[in-house]
């Protein structure tokens, strides 16, 4: 049985990296899986000694079927060394698991992905499998489908990356022009238009929130777990879009999530609690914290 390729996203957080990988390590697939780890190059003198840190510490990492170090020699920033990323090794594979350096994956999380991706492979109503889902206050389905994609440790195939669309603008007017605006923004209860109308205008550079618009817009699924089977360390101010809040974490799964048959359909209860969710932490958060979050739909853009 062959394991789907990660492709991991590091830059200049060595505590963060050590964490997404150990924790990716315990997972019992890891030995069979490749791993493609994407350094990016500092942006500035500042960033140099944490580039510099990081890339000595991912040359020493082993337990992998094998590690492969791209390191880039300019700073791409997040958004084009993922697109750049993803593109590649879905070229070599077809297929891709992504995490980026603060992302903590439970020990069942590449079980899930690669169950996911052989499942679903031959379904082109899927675009996606996602690793996380929010921390609801009611239990959800053991897997649930949501149309659109997600960005917190997640994978595709390289028939639905080869969707993806770069140009913001072109997203913008085909979801204005088909009436989805509000639909995209979870019926009004999270600002996803907004974050692609400030991606336009360079307010932010997320290829996160291009990449739920795409799959929103071609009408594809992402297949969700019940329970998320990963943390994002990222939101503790160390990313340069986010603001300190734990808003978005809840206890990973600790036992297998098991990938059955359902409905291929977008699962209206857990969108319902899903909106609720939102509802809540927007009425929580402290207007600054609220205003900084909306800005990117990926936590760490560089």
């Amino acid at each position: 049985m062959s394991y789907a390729p990660v492709a991991l996203f590091v830059y200049n957080r060595p505590w963060h990296t050590r964490q997404t990988v150990e924790a990716l390590l315990a997972n019992l697939e890891a030995a069979e899986t490749p791993l493609y780890i994407f350094s990016d190059a500092p942006k500035d003198a500042a960033a140099s000694e944490g580039v510099a840190e990081v890339r000595r510490y991912v040359a020493s990492i082993s337990g992998f079927k094998f590690v492969s170090i791209i390191e880039r020699d300019r700073n791409y920033g997040l958004a084009e060394s993922i697109i750049d990323g993803v593109t590649q090794v879905c070229r070599q594979y077809g297929q891709v698991i992504v995490l980026e350096d603060d992302i903590v994956t439970s020990r069942h999380f590449l079980q899930f992905m690669n169950d996911g991706l052989r499942f679903y492979e031959n379904d082109e109503r899927l675009i996606s499998i996602s690793g996380y889902v929010y921390p609801v206050e009611t239990e959800l389905p053991e897997t649930f489908l949501l149309r659109g994609a997600d960005c917190w440790g997640w994978a595709t195939w390289a028939r639905g990356w080869s969707l993806f669309e770069p140009d913001g603008k072109v997203l913008l007017q085909g979801l204005e022009e088909q009436g989805l605006t509000h639909t995209f923004d979870s019926n009004g209860t999270y600002p996803f238009t907004q974050m692609l109308r400030n991606q336009i205008k360079s307010k932010n550079n997320s290829w996160a929130i291009r990449w739920h618009a795409t799959a929103f817009l071609h009408n594809k699924f992402t297949l969700y777990p019940g329970k998320t089977l990963v943390h994002n360390i990222g939101v503790d101010g160390s990313g340069t879009n986010c603001a300190p809040t734990d808003v978005f974490s809840g206890d990973m799964a600790t036992v297998p999530v098991t990938i059955r048959a359902i409905r291929v359909e977008e699962n209206e209860f857990a969108r319902k609690q899903i909106m609720l969710f939102h509802r809540r932490w927007r009425s929580s958060l402290p207007v600054r914290i609220f205003r900084k979050l909306k800005n990117s739909f990926s936590k760490s853009e560089k």
